[in-house]
């Protein structure tokens, strides 16, 4: 062996003695009921008006007014034997335990789809259940059979086409905000905009670099996502941000380090959502402070967009604060169903991004045919509205059946110990229920969770067995103590 093999393969003992070796879980996709849609879809179209389809600016916009059959895709999943065992006992995979489609007979894949099992899933983040909506499905085949994949190239080179102008305008207008700009995903996006803020002092240094009154100061909260916290490990490199990272949504805090702070150029950046506790940003505190202190309020509402406020404009909206909030850093890999991310600001804002955010100008842009599934899975959340009110139901169904204190979709039942969370997911897993574990680094030693997130496509009976289930291997009081503790601390 090489140097560089042994050191690898010391540095992967080292991470399975401290059992941090993550797998990739493979799974299995069911196939929906193709008669079943096409027999909705043609009962939906009797129903619609060609004005109405029209309106929508894409070709053969279906929409529906409660779950259909194809909807369940989002939250089924199969799984093989192998892979069955390896989850359960938390084995390390690289994702090769398979059947390759390249390899198999058709026959051979049914007859191995068969013996697979099936888990619902309650740990993907496909809110609204619209990854296998059949209007978004055929938005993405109708562009890739047009243009196949689109331009490859940067957006500043080549990969900028009408079809990405029309996801950003119809996202500018759903968050309230002059312009919009795509990124391949919400990691690039808050990567490219920390760097951009970090730039502003260096492009306005009197010298060659920031003098200490020149540097933008950057308020952090401490749980923000990883996202940010490399962007602005980046921006501090360039040598002319000045980063503060305050107590977890403690307003007094920030107020205190904002008072303290003698530099003028002042940013504060927080998740809207928290993908790992499920709790709010105190935005209207927030709000509050911004008027107080003139600073720059960035939001990242990856888990907000399309679910959170009537109209689905994410957290914002829901608080009544979109004025308050100068950018906000969306995701198109969650509610909306596809991948990708999105910054909404003012035109200003957008250019000196797309001019100084290398994490976005030195990525090839998004592929067509996922833009022309964006655009038409935004259009799909403003109409089917049912689906924002379901995913709220069964947060409120959740908190009925278990007493625990929910706030959102995405609910965080911390039961202690690694060997707690792990027992716990393997209860699950053996009922065909799919939560994973939340374990060290991820979060602090003895602080593991189930991370359960729920879909506006889970039905009452889903949510029974999952509760059923739970009660058989956590105590729910205890849960909602600890939760109730973690809010009266806020």
């Amino acid at each position: 062996m090489s140097l560089w093999d042994n050191l690898v393969e010391e540095a992967l003992a080292k991470l399975e003695s401290l059992k941090h070796l993550l797998p990739l879980r493979t799974i299995h996709l069911p196939n929906p009921n193709d008669q079943q849609q096409q027999k909705a879809i043609e009962t939906e179209t009797q129903t619609s008006s060609k004005s109405h389809n029209e309106e929508q600016g894409i070709h053969g916009c279906h929409v529906f007014n409660e779950i259909q059959p194809w909807d369940r895709c989002s939250v089924e999943v199969l799984v093989t034997e192998v892979m069955f065992h390896r989850l359960i006992n938390f084995l390390p995979s690289t994702g090769e335990e398979t059947l390759s489609r390249d390899k198999a007979t058709e026959n051979e894949e049914e007859a191995h789809l068969q013996q697979c099992k099936k888990l619902i899933l309650f740990s993907g983040n496909d809110y609204l259940g619209l990854s296998s909506h059949p209007t978004i499905k055929r938005a993405a085949a109708k562009a890739a059979q047009e243009h196949g994949m689109g331009p490859r190239g940067s957006a500043l080179v080549c990969g900028y086409t009408n079809y990405h102008r029309l996801l950003e305008s119809s996202l500018a207008d759903l968050q309230k905000k002059e312009d919009c700009l795509l990124c391949p995903s919400g990691f690039a996006a808050n990567m490219a905009l920390m760097v951009a803020i970090g730039s502003i002092a260096s492009l306005l240094a009197v010298g060659s670099k920031p003098s200490e009154e020149e540097k933008i100061a950057i308020f952090s909260d401490a749980r923000n996502h990883v996202s940010i916290i490399d962007g602005l490990y980046l921006a501090e490199r360039q040598r002319s941000v000045e980063v503060f990272v305050y107590r977890h949504s403690d307003m007094s805090h920030l107020n205190a380090l904002l008072l303290k702070c003698k530099l003028k150029r002042k940013v504060v950046v927080t998740d809207s959502l928290f993908s790992m506790d499920g709790d709010f940003a105190p935005m209207v505190e927030l709000a509050k402070l911004r008027k107080k202190h003139q600073f720059l309020l960035v939001i990242d509402d990856a888990h907000g967009t399309l679910v959170c406020g009537e109209n689905g404009g994410g957290v914002a909206e829901e608080f009544n604060c979109e004025g308050d909030v100068d950018i906000c850093i969306g995701s198109l890999s969650k509610a909306t169903g596809c991948v990708g991310g999105f910054i909404a600001c003012s035109k200003s804002w957008k250019q000196l991004i797309q001019s100084r955010g290398r994490s976005f100008i030195f990525s090839t842009t998004m592929l067509v045919p996922i833009v022309a599934a964006a655009h038409a899975a935004v259009i799909v959340a403003k109409k089917e509205t049912w689906r924002r009110r379901e995913i709220w139901k069964r947060v409120r169904d959740f908190h009925a059946l278990t007493g625990i204190p929910t706030t959102s979709h995405v609910i965080s039942l911390i039961v202690g110990s690694e060997e707690k969370a792990l027992q716990a997911s393997r209860h699950l897993l053996t009922s065909g229920l799919y939560v994973t574990p939340v374990r060290p680094p991820a979060v602090p030693p003895n602080s593991c969770r189930l991370r359960v997130t729920l879909s506006a496509v889970h039905t009452m009976d889903d949510l029974k067995k999952l509760t059923t289930t739970l009660s058989q291997c956590i105590n729910f009081r205890d849960i909602g103590i600890q939760i109730s503790n973690k809010y009266a601390k806020l």
